[in-house]
């Protein structure tokens, strides 16, 4: 047995369960789960019609590579979407589709780590748990950046010692980030960059909620289009990692893709012929579909806005939250444990949100999720709003005691 297995601690829903096992949740509150983000909007039905149209393809093997139609697709959508180089990125070289951000982001880990010399894998915490057990079984020690309040929620590079750098193979980013929906300007991507050429690692970002925002004329900026940015049009060093899960409400499809560094594509193919699944030809042909239309993409970034506005509407008066910069969560404060209000909050109101110390690891003096909960606004809006509601009495409770 890997003995690294050892080292991976208990997802955070399953200590979610724990902490709740032996509580019945009261019958007379309709149950509304914001602890998970799974979107629940309903999926474009065009894109349903198309898997199901090529249900033929049945009998076909897959290749690791995808279809040339989906990987043209894809470019077609980074250079509309980030405004890159009409030539800056070949289907050939520079595109691989995945099933689903999760397994790629694991898998790249497990292909670029150099087990050979000691290896630190820079991660932000709190943190998709991803990132973690893919350095833990890569071989490689995870060092957490804490995100604040007091750094915006974002990673404070500045920080980190010289000799960490030295060490750094891997930089995970996730932007914007789970939980705290902060964004990383063009500035700090091209600063990160730049320290990935000095000291020799690669930058893999997570933008899984790029497509989820608020400002329609200022969409998060993406690694590749802060590189284009810089003159780094062959993305040396950077590696994106993007889905339809949350863009398209697709999250059972398991379709994204892997974009950058053609040399790093090229030994992450390699890779994947041994280890990754192939997409399935319906879900590739159903993904051509969704990367190619942006309507269902707006109407779903409007959903969003109005369940922000109408939740933080109620939860401001009694909490201390912001409206993110982008993604689908809220990350407030809570008055006590973040533990002891989740647990409170189910026993009492029936609904179920995340602690934020679960998201998060003990780092540098602290752990950063502490005294927070992630709160996914997934659910249909009157939900959300019969949720703030109860939230903002169980807040009301602890403030009064």
């Amino acid at each position: 047995m890997n003995s690294d297995l050892n080292k991976l601690q208990p997802y955070p829903f399953e200590r979610l369960a724990a902490l709740k096992a032996g509580i019945a949740a009261p019958e007379h509150f309709n149950a509304i789960n914001l602890a998970i983000g799974e979107p629940k909007h309903v999926p474009p039905h065009f894109i349903a019609e198309e898997l199901l149209a090529h249900l033929h393809g049945l009998a076909n093997y897959p290749t690791t590579k995808g279809s040339l139609a989906l990987r043209c697709a894809i470019r077609d959508w980074l250079l509309m979407r980030f405004k890159l180089p009409a030539n800056s990125l070949d289907p050939e070289q520079h595109i691989l589709p995945v099933n689903g951000t999760r397994e790629a982001l694991f898998a790249f880990a497990q292909c670029v780590i150099n087990r050979g010399q000691p290896a630190l894998v820079l991660m932000p915490n709190p943190f998709y748990q991803i990132y973690e057990g893919a350095a833990l079984l890569a071989g490689a020690e995870p060092y957490f950046l804490n995100t604040t309040e007091a750094t915006q929620g974002l990673p404070d590079f500045d920080t980190v010692p010289e000799a960490v750098w030295q060490q750094c193979q891997l930089l995970y980013l996730c932007s914007p980030g789970n939980p705290t929906g902060a964004v990383i300007d063009a500035d700090t991507l091209q600063k990160l960059i730049r320290y990935a050429e000095q000291y020799d690692f690669i930058i893999a970002s997570d933008e899984c909620y790029s497509e989820i925002y608020f400002d329609e004329s200022n969409p998060p900026m993406g690694l590749l289009e802060a590189a284009a940015h810089a003159g780094n049009t062959d993305f040396k060093r950077c590696i994106v990692f993007h889905s339809l899960s949350k863009r398209s409400n697709l999250p059972g499809m398991r379709s994204g893709f892997v974009a950058g560094d053609a040399e790093i594509i090229s030994a992450f193919l390699q890779y994947r012929t041994y280890q990754g699944c192939s997409m399935a030809p319906y879900t590739q042909a159903a993904s051509i579909k969704a990367w190619g239309d942006e309507l269902h993409v707006q109407k779903n970034r409007r959903l969003y806005q109005q369940k922000f506005t109408a939740v933080l509407d109620i939860l401001s008066a009694t909490m201390d939250v912001r409206l993110p910069d982008a993604s689908f969560y809220l990350w407030p404060k809570t008055p006590v444990d973040d533990a002891i209000f989740t647990r409170e909050l189910f026993a009492q109101y029936n609904v179920n949100v995340l602690p934020g110390s679960y998201l998060s690891r003990d780092a540098h003096g602290i752990n950063p999720g502490q005294q927070h909960i992630r709160i996914a606004l997934v659910a249909p809006i009157e939900e959300c709003i019969e949720a703030a509601q109860r939230i903002c009495k169980l807040n009301e409770q602890f403030q009064n005691n």
